[in-house]
Formats: structure tokens, sequence, C-alpha cells
């Protein structure tokens, strides 16, 4: 019996068996190892080591995150709140991906794949719950930008992290309650043991969130452009300084996007098509973009940011460069 990948993580699927074997395989599981197999096995497969490197290039960048905002008591509006959930919830994933890969060599079970699988479902759900937060507040804080630093502001930004943390946490739930295909491989997904019509919630969901995005940033970049034209009115060089701020501020809306949709969206649009009995590299090939994501999040959201800068550099050198202490916010930094 021969199989096209030998070593597979828990949670793909594996690759078609030939066709003298298929009955036999399919009683054994994902688990099987062949008795007699003229080719060599490959004990570790490359792919999975990318995705574990992955993860812990994610968990190291995104602790940092995590570390400064938790130490920091000046780090407390709700901007830094959500960049903290954006960043722990990156953390557990990253987190996730290095378990599993123990896991998948180490330590082969039901109980694992469910409990790893969940972890890491949960963990990119709260990701990608906690960009869309991040585009709410950051739309409220121009909407409503004489009314933002209230109370009532504060008191949104926790029921906005309650609410998308508990759905998270629900959703990575329900591959160890039973919603998962480890009885019935038919109904797999490409993620195993995530069935097919959990597979083709979280992608419709994930289509949803990111339309939802789209429209709010395409109503900040509205704000934004208005707002840099009443400046440069107010100043009397609107046709410099309008057109430069403008530009940055569309620029910056446009890679926060992208970037997000380049990382998620192959992904997300293959899990729609295709199912267990797809050829698993598609499966990685389509994945690891989107644990890419989480390792430029920090980036695109964190290390921007001239607050988390400052405590950055205190943390390594004890002190604050003069150009970035001095340095104002425009209407392009969003």
């Amino acid at each position: 019996m021969n199989e096209d990948l030998k070593v597979n993580l828990s949670w793909l699927p594996q690759d078609h068996i030939e066709a003298s074997s298929t009955e036999n395989a399919s009683a054994a599981g994902s688990s099987l190892v062949p008795a007699v197999d003229p080719k060599p096995e490959l004990l570790v497969n490359p792919w999975d080591i990318v995705l574990c490197t992955s993860g812990t290039l994610i968990s190291c960048e995104n602790a940092v995150v995590v570390l400064i905002i938790f130490h920091n008591p000046s780090l407390r509006a709700p901007m830094f709140l959500l960049i903290g959930s954006l960043a722990l919830a990156d953390l557990l994933a990253g987190i996730g991906l290095i378990i599993n890969f123990v896991f998948a060599y180490l330590l082969q079970s039901e109980a694992t794949k469910l409990v790893t699988i969940g972890l890491i479902v949960a963990s990119f759900s709260a990701s990608v719950g906690s960009l869309l937060a991040i585009t709410v507040d950051r739309y409220l804080s121009l909407y409503y930008a004489l009314t933002y630093n209230s109370e009532r502001t504060v008191t949104f930004t926790y029921v906005m992290l309650i609410l998308l943390w508990g759905a998270s946490i629900c959703i990575g739930l329900l591959p160890v309650m039973g919603w998962n295909c480890l009885r019935d491989e038919s109904t797999c997904s490409v993620i195993r043991p995530l069935t097919k019509n959990n597979a083709a919630v979280l992608s419709v969901s994930f289509l949803l969130m990111f339309a939802l995005m789209l429209q709010l940033y395409i109503q900040i970049c509205k704000i934004v452009m208005r707002h840099a034209h009443q400046i440069a009115l107010q100043h009397h060089f609107l046709a410099t300084s309008h057109y430069v701020t403008t530009r940055k501020g569309v620029s910056t809306l446009a890679i926060i996007l992208g970037t997000f949709a380049a990382c998620w969206m192959p992904f997300t649009l293959y899990s729609l098509i295709a199912d267990y009995t797809y050829p698993s590299i598609y499966t990685y090939a389509t994945l690891l973009p989107a644990t890419y994501n989480s390792i430029i999040n920090p980036v695109i959201y964190a290390f921007r940011n001239q607050e988390i800068q400052k405590a950055l550099w205190l943390v390594c050198c004890g002190c604050i460069p003069s150009n970035l202490s001095q340095r104002a916010r425009s209407p392009s930094d969003v």
C-alpha cells in the first residue's frame, strides 16, 4: 500500500491511496502506517516544518506586542485593547501551529486532533474578528471624532471583545463537541477533522466580514479625504498637501485591506470548492499564506503605532528618539 504523502499534519487531509488498497486504508483511518512499502518513508513533511516555523515566528512577534500592551498602563485606550486582542489571537494561533506539529509526530490521537484544530480555528477566528473590530473602531474614531474619547466608547469596545472572543471560542469547540468527520471521512473538508459544512460556514462568514471591512474602509477613505481637504484649506496649500496626504491615507488603507485579502482569500475560496479528496499540497499552498497574515498584523497594526514605538524604544534602550516624540498625527495615519 502506497500513499502519496507519507506524513502529514494530523488536521490536513491525506492524499488518495491507490485503488488496490482503498478499502483497507479507509478502515484504518488517516493514521495508517503501511506494513510493506518499497519506497523510502518520509519522516517529516517539509510543509509541516514550514508551518511550524511560521507558527514560531508568529508566536515570538505577537508575544512582544502582548507583553508591551500588558505591562504598559498608558496603553489602555480602546484602540490598544483591540490591538492587544489581535496580538493575543495571533499568538495563540502560532502556539496552536507549534503544538499541532508536535502532536502530529509525537502524540497522535483523536483527542489531540480535536483539541489542536479547535485551538487553531478559535485563534484564527478571533484574529479575523479582531481585525474587523479594529476597522469598526477606526471608523468610529473618525466619524464620531468629538465624542469618541468617552466611557461609551470604552464600554462598546469591551462588548465587541466579549462577543468576538465568545463567538470564536464557540466555533473552536464545535469539533470537540462532535461536529467533526472522524467517524465519517466522506464528510471531511480540506482541514481534517472539520466537516465540509463547518468549513463552508467559516468561509462564508469570512467573506461577509471581508465585505463589511471593505465597506467600512471605503467610508474611512472618504472621511480621510474630507479631513485632509479641510486642513489643506485652512493652511492655504491645497494643491500639494491635499494630494500628498490623501494619497498616503488611501495607500495605507489599500495596503491594509489588500494584504488581508491576499493572505486569506485563496484558502477561503479553496475551502468552499474543495474537500478531502483533493491533494493535500493544495491545502498547504493556500493555508500557508493565511498564516502569514498573523506575521504581518503586528507590523501593520502595532509597530506602526507611535505609542507602541515609544514603548519599544523605552524597553530596548531606555530612551525615545526626538523625531518620534515630536511627530504629530496626520489624517493619513489610519
